[in-house]
């Protein structure tokens, strides 16, 4: 049974919604963070400006900065891509605010219940991101009601002048997003091959663009995969907006061509394609339960672990 404490402001801290302008200093919030639970930062500017300006998100009642007099310490943001029960968060605090931090959690709890009544469910189902070695009391969320339900590996690779670019499988063609055809064709791929994924949630094109920050996204870097006598079939994508390493985002093959090697060539590919960039680092999130075999074959190719994060949910009922 759900058992949720209720966990007062402490004295001397306030709460306020999010506003556009108070990126910067959110990034380097995440990032104090980032740096406590990998040894790096690893949070840009531009994804909390996106995320801070996705239309699924009204700052006003979905977003929350905790302060400690003038120091931002604490964060969240909420958002609803279900239309239904579940309900996602991102939950940020330092290690040394606990009280500010459950308060955080009680005042976010709440709204996920009332985005899911508004939806017409009689429950919340909320998802959030952790470290698996967090600033986050995990002792304290369990008393919440809040329990691990999976995990994902973030996985990592050096890059060289020796990953050059790999021929491709007999009858198979890349292409790059080139056109507005093309990206819809990517979004129906990535639909479609992550559809029997761990907590898929189906997006229109439109919400896809949005997702994505379509308006910032370089179309050159994702791709299409082609194969003679199945028609498009897999889709990669990637970005190189990361001061750390370049990024693939989604690697998706639809379920009628996996096991030709289709995923296999589109990895090797960003290999070859950001080292010829420069770039000397790349990784990804695997999901390590995910059924396709997609972490064997990133391990096959010489990806491993950077750090890992639970997914976590609780469960609550619509008052």
């Amino acid at each position: 049974m759900t058992r949720t404490h209720s966990a007062a402001l402490p004295a001397g801290m306030t709460v306020r919604p999010a506003r556009v302008e108070d990126a910067v200093a959110v990034c380097g919030l995440l990032n104090e963070v980032d740096r406590l639970e990998i040894g790096r930062a690893e949070t840009e500017l531009a994804e909390v400006q996106a995320d801070l300006k996705h239309p699924e998100v009204e700052l006003e009642r979905d977003s929350w900065l905790l302060f400690d007099g003038d120091r931002l310490v604490g964060y969240g943001l909420m958002w609803d891509e279900s239309g239904a029960e579940r309900i996602d968060m991102d939950h940020y605090a330092l290690p040394d605010r606990p009280l500010g931090a459950l308060h955080l959690f009680e005042l976010m709890e709440a709204r996920a219940a009332e985005r899911a009544a508004a939806n017409g469910a009689d429950r919340a189902v909320v998802h959030l991101h952790l470290n698996i070695a967090p600033t986050t009391d995990l002792d304290a969320l369990r008393g919440r009601g809040w329990r691990a339900v999976r995990r994902y590996h973030v996985l990592d690779r050096p890059l060289s002048p020796a990953d050059e670019m790999p021929a491709p499988p007999p009858g198979v063609t890349l292409r790059p997003c080139a056109d507005e055809a093309d990206r819809r064709q990517a979004h129906a791929l990535l639909q479609a091959s992550f559809a029997d994924h761990f907590d898929f949630q189906p997006r229109t094109y439109e919400q896809w663009l949005d997702d994505i920050d379509a308006a910032n996204a370089d179309w050159s870097l994702i791709w299409i995969a082609h194969v003679d006598g199945l028609g498009d079939a897999a889709v990669l994508r990637t970005r190189d907006d990361r001061t750390t390493m370049a990024w693939i985002s989604s690697l998706g093959v639809v379920a009628e061509a996996r096991g030709r090697g289709l995923g296999s060539h589109l990895l090797r590919h960003a290999f070859g394609h950001y080292a010829a960039r420069g770039r000397d680092r790349i990784g990804l999130g695997v999901d390590t339960d995910n059924s396709s075999g997609a972490l064997a074959l990133y391990e096959r190719h010489g990806m491993k672990l950077d750090f890992a994060v639970d997914t976590w949910e609780l469960v609550r009922p619509v008052m």
